[in-house]
């Protein structure tokens, strides 16, 4: 199985696959899937976006919004369950990484997922404030 990950223009992704994704990996719970015109504006208007592809299929994605330069907010990390534990979301953090090499990485995990960020390098921050709409 070889996977091809690289960084694409989230307005040319097909929002269906990457709904697919999000549903598949969980992430679709915490996210509004259901409000698809929001969901593409999301995937859009992210201005770092890398994907996993297996044989063609969407497998992973990392959505990102960074200044390439002191921040880059990872939004969201997506593998579809049938390939959750193979590596793929840690080299879509690498990817991600490689865009912007200078940038630190900041994210908010899935309480699910909290246990595996330390395991690949982060350190955690106690001070992340959310303002909510």
């Amino acid at each position: 199985m070889r996977w091809d990950i690289k960084r694409e223009n989230g307005a040319g992704l097909d929002l269906d696959e990457v709904l697919e994704v999000y549903r598949s990996s969980g992430l679709g719970e915490r996210r509004p899937i259901a409000e698809t015109g929001r969901m593409a504006a999301m995937v859009r208007n992210a201005n770092l976006v890398v994907t996993c592809r297996i044989d063609g299929e969407l497998a992973g994605i990392a959505r990102s919004v960074s200044d390439f330069s002191y921040v880059t907010y990872l939004s969201d990390i997506a593998v579809r369950r049938a390939h959750q534990r193979s590596g793929i979301g840690r080299a879509l953090i690498e990817a991600t990484r490689k865009e912007a090499p200078q940038a630190k990485i900041v994210l908010l995990s899935a309480p699910a997922a909290a246990d595996y960020y330390p395991h690949i390098g982060f350190t955690q921050h106690n001070s992340a404030w959310v303002l909510n709409p």
